[in-house]
């Protein structure tokens, strides 16, 4: 099949020799652009004959939408030769078209047929009661089954192995293997009731020169003038005698070149010379056309090798940058969190600096405040008391009060002095060793036995 609407287009004009673009177009698209199908459609609208003699069927009366394109002219070189058959001109593929409308309306017919049976047989399928679905396999297109037919019924008569090897495939998909392959499509026309047919088939074309030449050098194609597309090609060829053959090429303008013409029975000699001498004539433009589509493929390949190269490169320029991104990214985190940390640490340490500001201020205060609560230190007397103060560092204080104060007044007097800088401490005598704390606070001096005077130790709470 074509590879695209152009050329699916060009293909089925080549085949059916329709004129009109939009034409062939619509036909296509009526046929889901199933080139196989449209050309099957359109070559199954005409009858086709069952010769009872080995002359060529006439052509069917034109209709009135018939338009025949008109013959290439032969190339300059062969039209000095006078055998018509060695000219290089472009086949006119005769088409019987019944009626444009009636056409369209019979492919979309069978188009709506065919989706009625798919969507029947995928649920018969479903549902598992479709025979033989699971092997998945396709239908042929009727030109492929009247290529596998002629191929069957050819070996059985001729033998198997015996003569070319037809492709079994439409002589449209025949065509493009050739062009695809660089070679020559050779396109014998198989007529059963002529009585040149069986000495020519098996004393020429299964002879093994003869044989062996065909399958080096071309892509062979036969088809049965019983058949459709064989009735179609015999037509479109003017074969007017039979045992025929033909060597055909596919043209650059998606039309079809007829090479050579051999028609008649012949021996297997002067069928190797003729087509010898096309392929001699031929192989200059099959060899140019090789060359051409290996040097484009040489060109796209190198295109891809530069393309991948140069995507490598770009990928391998894009990973260095990214890494030096992230790596930017990684200083810049990194600084950014250096910096973070030392705002925090000045932070801190601004906080510690103001909260010993602050403590020191508050210590200061509550000095102040103990020393003004206090009062002036008594005068030595029989209702004054004598206390001791003696602190962790060793340094000793001494202070004169009423018997009648409470410990209270020695705890204020202890906060009221510069020597120490913890906030929980109790006062301890030694001997006997007695713990002042919270709960004598409340007790005189006297109370407490402490008058007329007493050596008291500061003992941190831990």
């Amino acid at each position: 099949m074509a590879d695209s609407v152009d050329d699916k287009v060009g293909y089925f004009q080549a085949i059916t020799g329709i004129p009109d673009t939009d034409l062939c177009t619509e036909i296509l698209a009526a046929h889901n652009w199933d080139l196989q199908l449209a050309v099957s459609s359109i070559t199954g609208n005409p009858s086709s004959p069952e010769p009872s003699t080995y002359a060529p069927p006439p052509p069917p009366p034109l209709e009135d939408d018939f338009v025949p394109l008109p013959p290439l002219a032969p190339a300059p070189q062969q039209q000095q030769q006078q055998q018509p058959g060695i000219a290089w001109r472009l086949v006119t593929l005769p088409f019987y078209v019944v009626s444009g409308g009636v056409g369209l309306i019979t492919g979309s017919i069978r188009l709506g047929v065919w989706v009625a049976g798919g969507v029947l047989s995928r649920s018969l399928s479903l549902l598992g009661l479709a025979q033989g679905g699971g092997d998945g396999l396709h239908e042929l297109p009727p030109s492929a089954v009247e290529a596998v037919d002629f191929v069957a019924e050819f070996e059985h008569e001729f033998g198997a192995g015996c003569g070319p090897r037809f492709v079994a495939e439409g002589f449209a998909d025949a065509l493009q293997r050739a062009h695809r392959e660089y070679k020559l499509l050779f396109v014998y026309l198989h007529s059963p009731d002529h009585p040149d047919t069986p000495a020519f088939c098996g004393g020429c074309l299964c002879s093994e020169p003869v044989a062996q030449f065909i399958n080096e050098n071309f892509v062979a194609w036969g088809g049965s003038i019983r058949r459709t597309e064989g009735f179609k090609m015999s037509n479109s060829l003017n074969a007017s005698r039979f045992p025929f053959c033909a060597q055909v090429m596919a043209s650059t303008n998606q039309r079809i070149v007829l090479l050579q013409q051999v028609e008649g029975p012949k021996s297997p000699e002067q069928m190797i010379t003729i087509l010898q001498r096309v392929v001699e004539e031929c192989t200059a433009s099959l060899v140019a056309g090789r060359i051409e589509a290996e040097e484009r493929l040489n060109n796209q390949r190198l295109r891809e090798e530069q393309d991948a190269a140069y995507r490598a490169a770009l990928e391998a320029d894009q990973a260095r940058e990214r890494q030096k991104r992230e790596e930017q990214e990684i200083l810049e985190r990194e600084a950014a969190e250096a910096e973070r940390k030392r705002k925090e640490d000045e932070e801190a340490q601004a906080r510690a600096v103001q909260e010993a500001a602050e403590k020191e201020a508050a210590l200061a205060r509550r000095r102040q405040e103990k020393a003004m609560a206090l009062g002036a230190e008594p005068e030595k007397g029989p209702d004054v008391t004598r206390v001791l103060i003696r602190f962790p560092t060793g340094e000793r204080k001494e202070r004169r009060f009423h018997s009648s104060t409470t410990i209270t007044s020695i705890y204020d007097y202890v906060d009221s002095l510069d020597c120490l800088k913890a906030e929980k401490y109790s006062l301890v005598s030694n001997f006997p060793r007695v713990t002042y704390g919270p709960e004598k606070n409340s007790q005189t001096l006297v109370e407490a036995g402490l008058h007329p005077q007493v050596s008291l130790f500061v003992e941190i709470e831990q």
